[in-house]
């Protein structure tokens, strides 16, 4: 019994992980989202006058904590007996939910870049997105914008 309930939590934290990878939402400059098909977009040369590294926080959704939450309890439910059984699923719930929302937010992190353009019309712009693709001062790119959406990305020409 104690084998069977362990392997379910094995399983459920398995697939707990799965989901983290799973959700995580792209801030690359080459990879394109459903929601852009079919939607016009504007585009504006320039050239680059600094870029930065840095990293991208890991996402921040109920669905780390939920996930870890369950996985805790599940582990919990495998100690003590009557009411400490009980405490041991709520402490299990708990403490897999704060793990679980730290995990999600670790899994999900990237490496990014800060890349300042100056725009050929004059404007500069700073756009922020994964370290997908190498920038270097001087190099000649493209500002996409989808106005009013704020999702804008440098490609380079």
């Amino acid at each position: 019994m104690v084998k069977t309930t362990f392997t379910a939590a094995a399983l459920i934290a398995a697939m707990a992980a799965s989901a983290f990878v799973g959700c995580q939402s792209s801030n690359s400059g080459v990879v394109f989202g459903h929601d852009e098909a079919l939607h016009a977009q504007s585009i504006t040369l320039g050239t680059v006058t600094d870029v930065r590294a840095g990293v991208i926080a890991g996402e921040d959704s109920p669905i780390g904590a939920i996930a870890g939450g369950v996985a805790g309890g599940v582990i919990g439910n495998l100690f003590g007996g009557g009411k400490g059984n009980d405490v041991a699923k709520v402490a299990g719930a708990l403490g897999g939910a704060a793990a679980g929302a730290a995990i999600e937010k670790n899994v999900t992190k990237k490496n990014g870049l800060q890349i300042t353009v100056q725009l050929d019309n004059g404007q500069t712009v700073v756009i922020v997105q994964e370290a997908d693709v190498m920038f270097s001062v001087g190099q000649r790119v493209r500002v996409i914008s989808r106005g009013g959406v704020g999702k804008d990305r440098v490609q380079a020409l």
